[in-house]
């Protein structure tokens, strides 16, 4: 099966396959937290994504399968202690998709292309959306603009 995201080195939609791995398979490529974040939804403590830093040009990528995700320049403080973006750098990048987990109703965000488990959608974020993704930093890759 094959998908259509965004490329940003490109700048257009390209035509992907879809990336299906099993439980194991992503349990070899993956540490023991990106693997219980991406693959069985789970969530790292606030504050401890060191991309709280990161100021610089670039791009956030999945870090399972490399799709291009947000840019940094959509990336503001929330306070939450997670990265949190207003825009993905392409709606085609993310599935967004109903969650009843925790006794709550959210919007969990995907990656497009392998299914990934990134974070939550919400819509108290800044201008110009007015949402706020809030994603797990051990899902995500920073990728600067000079290595792109």
């Amino acid at each position: 099966m094959s998908v259509q995201i965004y490329d940003a080195k490109q700048n257009k939609v390209v035509t992907v396959e879809k990336i299906e791995r099993s439980d194991a398979d992503w349990k070899k490529l993956l540490t023991e937290k990106q693997y219980e974040i991406t693959t069985k939804k789970g969530t790292e403590a606030p504050g401890t994504c060191t991309f709280s830093t990161v100021h610089e040009p670039g791009i956030f990528r999945c870090v399972r399968c490399g799709t291009d995700l947000f840019h940094s320049s959509t990336k503001f403080e929330s306070g939450t202690g997670w990265p949190s973006f207003y825009e993905p750098v392409s709606p085609s990048n993310v599935v967004e998709q109903p969650d009843v987990s925790l006794g709550m109703v959210r919007t969990e965000i995907l990656c497009a292309r392998c299914d990934s488990h990134l974070g939550h959608v919400f819509d108290d974020g800044p201008p110009p959306t007015g949402k706020r993704y809030c994603m797990n930093g051990l899902a995500l890759k920073f990728i600067s603009e000079e290595q792109l």
